[in-house]
């Protein structure tokens, strides 16, 4: 057989549980592999491919998912908060204290208490802001979609308390906060159940960081050199 008949007849394999009317025919309109037999017939052609993935790795209670995410935020450089509710906004004030912000950025739906403990000025999420306009905030607190404990992954899908994507990748500090009860999942593919593929997600996983051809790491090439994590709850 050629390659590219190899090619073909593996594309088909993985098309084998498909509906027969759906299923593309061979090449020049040959019969499907399982339809044939004669030299050349590679063993398999035609076997659906298994797709039972593991949809989480292991079982743990919602306290230890809970703590694999700090651990794996941790391990990505971010800096992780806990906190109760009703101890957010003093923490939050404290946060952006620590870092000398004279300025915040936080979006149209985000509950007004959390900023309620700090001085800084506030600055509007407005479509027309230039890169250079938000280069200027020191910093923007957000909430979040949903965050992945086994990859310390936080997921923003630009909700009202979550704002325009940009906002998160242009000032340099991130104070995001996820609420441990409702939007701490173990996995990627529980994730993807909670998220609309149609709106525009943002994942991250620690600080932005790239490294050379040397490593030598780098941060704040394309987003947050300094990302805060709040775990609420």
């Amino acid at each position: 057989m050629s390659s590219r008949d190899q090619i073909l007849g593996r594309v088909r394999r993985a098309l084998a549980d498909v509906p027969r009317d759906e299923a593309p025919d061979g090449p020049n309109g040959s019969k499907r592999p399982e339809e044939s037999s004669g030299p050349g017939q590679v063993a398999g052609y035609g076997e659906a491919v298994a797709r039972e993935y593991l949809r989480e790795h292991g079982e743990r209670s919602a306290a230890q998912t809970a703590e694999l995410l700090a651990e794996n935020l941790a391990d990505y450089r971010a800096l992780v908060h806990r906190c109760t509710e009703d101890e957010l906004p003093s923490l939050i004030g404290r946060l952006l204290a620590g870092h000398g912000t004279r300025s915040v950025l936080a979006p149209a739906g985000l509950d007004p208490t959390w900023l309620s403990a700090t001085d800084a000025e506030r600055v509007e999420d407005r479509a027309g802001s230039t890169a250079h306009e938000l280069d200027g905030v020191d910093s923007v607190v957000t909430a979040c979609a949903v965050a992945i404990a086994e990859t310390g992954t936080i997921v923003l899908d630009g909700g009202p308390d979550q704002g325009r994507r940009r906002i998160t990748l242009v000032p340099d500090h991130h104070v995001c906060v996820v609420r441990v009860a409702g939007q701490v999942v173990s996995s990627v593919p529980q994730a993807l159940e909670r998220l609309d593929p149609a709106r525009p997600l943002t994942w991250i996983s620690g600080p932005s960081a790239t490294s050379d051809i040397e490593l030598d790491r780098v941060e704040g090439v394309h987003g947050p050199r300094t990302l805060e994590v709040v775990l609420v709850g």
